[in-house]
């Protein structure tokens, strides 16, 4: 029982405007509600594609309304899963449902560079 409920155990911390929601082995990277209005209305989105990130890499480049930036990781890892459909629909990105606005997914990440991350 105890290994079921550690298995479920959802963390989050917050680096660079942006959430990182550890859970099991994943770590998924969104955009926090406050960088969704400093950035306004995404039109286009662009992600890098390389199978291993390290901290400080971009995860993607967007456009948008009030701003044309990158994004990049606070922590390095392998990507096991993009939001590929906001390239189709970048407006997903500005949605508040966590399911429509993450970015990434990350597992292969050091606990502990995770665990010094701000808490939310």
């Amino acid at each position: 029982m105890l290994n079921c409920i550690k298995e479920k155990i959802k963390m989050r911390k917050f680096a660079n405007f942006l959430w990182i929601d550890k859970e099991g082995e994943n770590y998924t990277i969104r955009m926090t509600p406050e960088l969704q209005d400093d950035v306004g209305t995404i039109g286009f989105v662009q992600f890098n594609m390389d199978d291993q990130l390290e901290a400080e890499d971009e995860i993607l480049s967007l456009e948008a309304s009030k701003t044309v930036m990158s994004i990049v990781t606070p922590l390095a890892g392998k990507v096991v899963a993009r939001n590929l459909a906001a390239t189709e629909d970048p407006k997903l990105l500005n949605s508040e449902k966590p399911e429509e606005h993450w970015l990434v997914t990350l597992t292969d990440v050091d606990e502990a560079a995770f665990l010094a991350l701000e808490d939310e």
